[in-house]
């Protein structure tokens, strides 16, 4: 109890600060910490809050394939700016700092020691990443920070290769020192994590590159591709994780975002959440209310990028565009109904089983999500969630090693089946597991990337969206590429044959939902949503395409806009008046 009141002081007295420019020296004895492995662990704990792991069942909320109540600030015109603009901070770092320079004591053992050292070098390049990502070029602070080293505090920032290689030099530490490759509760960092981070690094980095033509560093994308498909090759050959499957292809994708326990086979870390300890995240309550959260379904158009169960694509078919939600979700990969809610989905409602189609009022587009929601309506309230949320796991390993390969043009058939063929095959798909497509698809290039001509990038790219959706990648995706017109895509729903009549939406012979312009008699226990232009004088959101009939459409009043500005996130105001070097983002 001694020592961990020892920490609690020092790890406050570190955490006082929030700019690079305040930082008190702590002044409690730093025996008791770095002289011994418990005081390394008790440290090292401090970093796993920089994860924020609950909430990433959310982390998709701005991106193009949900819509939600309100069009994001961010890509709105006129609605965001450096005033309003966050995430400069520069807590984490300076505790991360100090670590690395105080974990010297020669009671500890060297490897012991560099254990630790990895773990926090693995927290420092996660705070780099993520501030890259964010902000473009920024200073590489690699020590802790006084108030005499004035010239530090108030410097420029750095250019991104150089902060990259930095943060690719801690990441090859950590895999190289820390001890554990596996760990039984999947909430702490082990080597494998460790090479599956530097793989999404690497990857991040060097498409980003090579797409960013504007930077002049496409000579290096190549490497860093090559970093990112040894790294993940090395978790693939090594780790011993493997896709869950105990489930089958109808429940075990789904399985692991609901459990409890993370599923240890595939999830590698995870932000466990336990009932006994009140640690618990708000999933049911984010995705099954109609006043809390975003609101957020899938559009359509994402939702056409589902294969059929024999492997080609949805949209082949003619009658695509006019297929009633009830028909559109059958026949498909199996990924579909075990993201949102269809066919024969049930909720426990009060102890009773019950059938549970979309519902109205708490989606616009019809395509409600359930992958990370509870099938119990007690969690809906608040949050009350028990399932674990993966941070990383291996579904994105197979990914990244695929999506390296082929920008590389080196993906070999058993590459395609070692990981597309993998995913798809758990997902029920029989067709095409083993060999590399040939083909394009016309509506995946002509929709999302009309760049790409090769048919097996545009397949991993499918893939990755429909294996990773709902789980913080997207945006980032879309960045990297360098395809941020995709987030003004229209933000479309289901398929309306005509107004007036009631649809049954899962086929239990209950009438659900009925669209109209002017209100009907209404049958008892149907939703009615009004699609007219105007309600009371003022546009109305929720639209169809048509005259009577069509796509439904949400919030095509608000346009979204996107420049290029939009890359990068503005440097907040008040931080470039402490520091003028920093100087602003273009366009911001």
């Amino acid at each position: 109890m001694k020592l961990k009141y020892i920490f609690v002081l020092l790890t406050s007295a570190l955490f006082m600060g929030c700019n690079l420019e305040e930082l008190p020296e702590a002044t409690t004895s730093k025996g008791p910490i770095f002289g011994s492995e418990s005081g390394l662990v008790l440290y090292s704990n401090s970093f796993y809050t920089m994860f924020n792991g609950k909430n990433l069942h959310r982390a998709d909320a701005m991106s193009d394939y949900l819509a939600r109540r309100d069009s994001p600030p961010f890509i709105t015109e006129g609605n965001f700016s450096a005033q309003i603009s966050s995430g400069w901070t520069w807590n984490d770092l300076r505790n991360i700092n100090y670590f690395i320079q105080n974990c010297n004591d020669p009671r500890v053992p060297v490897a012991v020691r560099n254990n630790y050292l990895g773990i926090a070098k693995f927290f420092r390049a996660w705070f780099y990443f993520d501030k890259v990502k964010r902000f473009g070029d920024v200073p590489w602070i690699g020590k802790p920070l006084d108030v005499t080293d004035t010239e530090l505090l108030f410097k420029g920032r750095d250019p991104r290769t150089m902060v990259m290689d930095s943060v690719l030099a801690d990441l090859d530490f950590a895999c190289q020192n820390i001890i554990t490759g596996s760990e039984p509760s999947r909430s702490l960092v082990t080597k494998y994590v460790a090479y599956a981070f530097k793989a999404r690094v690497a990857l991040h980095e060097g498409t980003f590159r090579k797409y960013h033509t504007n930077l002049g560093l496409q000579a290096t994308a190549s490497g860093l591709l090559n970093q990112a498909a040894v790294a993940a090759k090395k978790v693939m050959d090594e780790s011993g994780y493997k896709l869950y499957d105990g489930a089958g292809i109808d429940k075990s994708y789904r399985q692991v975002f609901i459990n409890g326990a993370p599923i240890a086979t595939e999830v590698m870390l995870s932000a466990v959440c336990d009932l006994a300890l009140n640690n618990l995240n708000d999933a049911n309550w984010y995705w099954t209310s109609g006043t809390y959260g975003d609101k957020a379904s899938f559009i359509r158009s994402f939702i056409n990028t589902y294969l059929n169960i024999d492997g080609t694509p949805f949209t082949n078919n003619p009658a695509y565009k006019t297929m009633l939600f009830k028909d559109e979700v059958k026949g498909r990969d199996k990924r579909l109904t075990q993201t949102i809610r269809a066919g024969d989905y049930k909720r426990v409602n009060a102890g009773v089983l019950v059938p549970s189609p979309p519902l109205f009022s708490y989606t616009f587009t019809g395509y409600m999500p359930i992958k990370w929601a509870l099938d119990d309506m007690y969690y809906d309230t608040r949050d009350l969630n028990i399932n674990s949320v993966s941070i990383f796991r291996y579904a994105e390993v197979l990914l990244v090693y695929a999506e390296a390969k082929a920008e590389l043009g080196t993906l070999t058939d058993a590459d395609w089946a070692l990981t597309i063929g993998a995913l798809r095959k758990r997902a029920g798909i029989t067709g095409g597991l083993t060999t590399k497509p040939t083909v394009v698809d016309k509506y995946l290039q002509t929709t999302y990337f009309p760049a790409i001509t090769d048919p097996v990038l545009l397949e991993v790219r499918r893939e990755r969206g429909i294996e990773l959706c709902l789980e913080g990648f997207r945006f980032d995706d879309i960045v990297r590429w360098k395809r941020g017109e995709l987030m003004q895509m229209e933000w479309n729903g289901m398929y309306v044959p005509e107004l007036n009549k009631p649809m049954d939406l899962n086929e239990d012979g209950i009438l659900d939902v009925a669209f109209y312009k002017t209100l009907p008699t209404k049958v008892p226990g149907v939703t009615y949503v009004e699609v007219s232009p105007s309600i009371a004088g003022k546009p109305n959101s929720q639209l169809i395409s048509g005259d009577t009939s069509g796509e439904l459409t949400w919030l095509n009043n608000i346009p979204r806009k996107w420049a290029e500005r939009n890359y990068y996130y503005p440097i907040p105001t008040g931080d470039l008046i402490t520091n003028p070097k920093l100087t602003q983002n273009p366009g911001w």
